[in-house]
């Protein structure tokens, strides 16, 4: 049988990654390209590196994102059926990429940056692991990048439930009002970028009820026809 690409995009904080994360678990010889923490390890690299980020945006479609990637040395290696971000030889820590600095950041630039040889670069790296495994592809315009997909689901839940789950991935340590906010702001620049668009393969997911990750997961998991799972 072919293996499947599984594209997985939803809205701050709906737990589309940990959907992601229970899911190569739960499909056989299944990796995870987080294509957001790709994105993040750019954009915080470069912040790192003294860039400015209203500065970024200015730039427009002059700033290359896979440019940026390649010059700050940014690889993708996968680990435990995951794909691992290196910035210049060295693992990149989750948490920094997973910062409330990082994800506005990213909310900011992808829409007016250049991602077309970005696009590119990820098409050619899901096409060579598909090659071996069924491929989980977890970030933002999934179908414009490959849009062959087997399956496109978008992850939703209400708004209320979405800064719960924030709330509890902050460990309870940042202000519930500032999450909400940061939400809302990030709901509205992913708007505007067109990250929130579905094709006509989207399959929305409302994972608001949901008790559990492994619940939400299964909500994915039977619209998916693998013989395996039958």
């Amino acid at each position: 049988m072919q293996n499947l690409v599984i594209g997985i995009e939803g809205l701050v904080g709906a737990g589309k990654t940990s959907i992601c994360r229970e899911l190569i678990k739960k499909i056989p010889n299944t990796v995870l390209l987080n294509g957001g923490n790709l994105y993040r390890a750019i954009v915080y690299v470069m912040m790192k590196n003294g860039e400015k980020l209203e500065n970024m945006k200015n730039q427009g479609k002059k700033l290359d994102i896979k440019e940026m990637m390649d010059l700050f040395k940014i690889e993708i290696k996968i680990e435990n059926n995951e794909t691992i971000i290196y910035i210049d030889g060295k693992k990149a820590n989750e948490k920094n990429l997973q910062s409330k600095e990082a994800s506005m950041a990213v909310s900011i630039i992808g829409g007016s940056a250049n991602n077309n040889n970005l696009f590119v670069f990820a098409k050619n790296f899901i096409n060579s692991l598909k090659q071996d495994y069924n491929v989980i592809v977890s970030g933002r315009s999934v179908m414009k990048i490959y849009p062959e997909c087997d399956y496109h689901f978008f992850i939703i839940a209400d708004l209320n439930e979405r800064v719960r789950r924030k709330c509890i991935q902050y460990n309870n340590k940042e202000n519930e009002n500032e999450i909400k906010n940061n939400i809302l702001k990030r709901d509205e620049l992913q708007k505007q970028a067109g990250f929130y668009e579905y094709s006509n393969k989207t399959i929305e997911i409302d994972v608001t009820n949901c008790k559990s990750v492994l619940e939400s997961t299964n909500l994915v998991l039977s619209k998916i026809k693998l013989p395996e799972l039958i």
